[in-house]
C-alpha cells in the first residue's frame, strides 16, 4: 500500500492509510484525507476558506477517478458546499453522468443533501479586500492602512500572487495493487469569474490507469490543459518509463509548448507546476519545473515530505 499527495496533503494521505488498514474501499478513503484538507480554514486554496474570484465568490472544483472501474466524477465551480470531493465520488458512484458544472453541480448537492454555507471566512475576505486595494488597477480604491494586520496579510498575499494556483491531489495504491486518485481546489486566487482549471479534468489534473499507474497536478493549470500531461506521464508509465522519467517527458512537453509570453530571458517557462505520480509497481516520484517544491507520502516506511525534481534548476 502507498498514499502520496501534494505538499499540503501529508495529514491526508496519513488519514488515508489508516483507513485503508481498516479495510476502507479506496477511493472512498482517498477522497476523506481530501476532505480533511477541505475542512482546514487556513488552506486557502483548497474548500473552506479558499480564496475567492476576482468578484469575492469561492467557487470549488475536484474530480475523482476509480483505476479498477476506470470511472470518474468531476464537480465544477460549485458554490456554499465545502466538501466538493465527495460530490464527486457521488456522482461517480450514482450517475450515469461523469462532469456537472455550475448551477446543476449546486442542485445536485442539495439533492443529495449536502449543507449549504458560507465558504468565505473572514480572512479569505480580507486578503481578497486586501488584493483589491494593492494589486488590481482600480482607482477606485484607497491603499490600505499600514498597521500590523495589513503587513501580516500582505505577507500571505504575496505568496499568493507569486503562486496563485493551488490544489490538493492524492493518490493511492491498495492492498490489493488497484489505483486511485483526487483532486481538489478553489482554483486560481481571484481567478477570472467562471475560470476553470486542470484540476477537474480527467488527463490533466488527475488520471489513473490501473494497469498503468495514476498521475495528478498542482500548478499552472492552463499549461497542464493544453498538454494533458496526467495523461501522457500514465501512459509513459505504461510503456514502462518509471514515474520519474515519465514526469520529466511530461514536463519537458510542456516547457516546450509554453507560449512567449510564459517564458523567462533563458527561454524556460515562467510558470509553476508539479505533477504526482504513483506506478503500478508502487514506486513513485514527485517532479515539478521549477523550485524548491515538496510532496506528501505515507506507506510502510512512514508519514513524510519528500522533495520534487526540477526540470529547471536555480541558476
Amino acid at each position: 500500500m502507498k498514499v502520496i499527495a501534494s505538499h499540503n496533503g501529508l495529514e491526508a494521505t496519513q488519514l488515508t492509510w489508516q483507513l485503508l488498514l481498516k479495510k476502507t474501499l479506496l477511493l472512498d478513503a482517498c477522497v476523506e484525507g481530501v476532505a480533511l484538507v477541505e475542512d482546514d480554514p487556513d488552506e486557502h486554496t483548497v474548500g473552506y476558506g479558499g480564496l475567492p474570484d476576482e468578484q469575492g465568490e469561492v467557487t470549488l472544483d475536484a474530480a475523482v477517478m476509480d483505476g479498477r472501474t476506470h470511472r470518474g466524477g468531476s464537480i465544477i465551480g460549485l458554490r456554499e458546499v465545502r466538501h466538493v470531493s465527495k460530490l464527486a465520488l457521488r456522482l461517480m458512484k450514482e450517475s450515469r453522468r461523469v462532469m456537472l458544472q455550475g448551477d446543476g453541480a449546486c442542485e445536485f448537492a442539495r439533492a443529495c443533501g449536502f449543507p449549504k454555507e458560507n465558504l468565505l471566512t473572514d480572512k479569505a475576505r480580507k486578503l481578497w479586500r486586501l488584493w483589491k486595494r494593492t494589486y488590481q488597477s482600480n482607482m477606485e480604491w484607497l491603499p490600505p492602512p499600514a498597521d500590523e494586520e495589513t503587513k501580516a496579510l500582505m505577507k500571505i498575499l504575496n505568496r499568493f500572487y507569486q503562486h496563485p494556483a493551488g490544489t490538493v491531489h492524492l493518490a493511492g495504491q491498495d492492498e490489493h495493487g488497484d489505483l486511485a486518485c483526487v483532486t481538489s481546489t478553489s482554483g486560481h486566487c481571484f481567478k477570472t469569474k467562471g475560470r476553470v482549471g486542470d484540476s477537474p479534468i480527467f488527463g490533466a489534473g488527475l488520471y489513473v490507469e490501473n494497469d498503468k499507474g495514476t498521475c495528478g497536478s498542482l500548478g499552472h493549470g492552463e499549461a497542464n490543459l493544453l498538454n494533458c500531461s496526467s495523461f501522457l506521464a500514465v501512459h509513459l508509465m505504461g510503456q514502462g518509463m518509471s514515474p520519474r522519467d515519465a514526469g520529466m517527458e511530461a514536463m519537458q512537453q510542456a516547457a516546450r509548448h509554453a507560449p512567449p509570453f510564459e517564458v523567462d530571458a533563458l527561454g524556460r517557462p515562467n510558470f509553476h507546476l508539479q505533477l504526482y505520480l504513483l506506478a503500478k509497481d508502487g514506486s513513485h516520484a514527485g517532479v515539478c519545473m521549477r523550485g524548491d517544491w515538496k510532496f506528501s507520502v505515507t506507506d510502510q516506511n512512514g508519514t513524510r515530505h519528500e522533495t520534487c525534481e526540477p526540470l529547471f534548476r536555480a541558476d
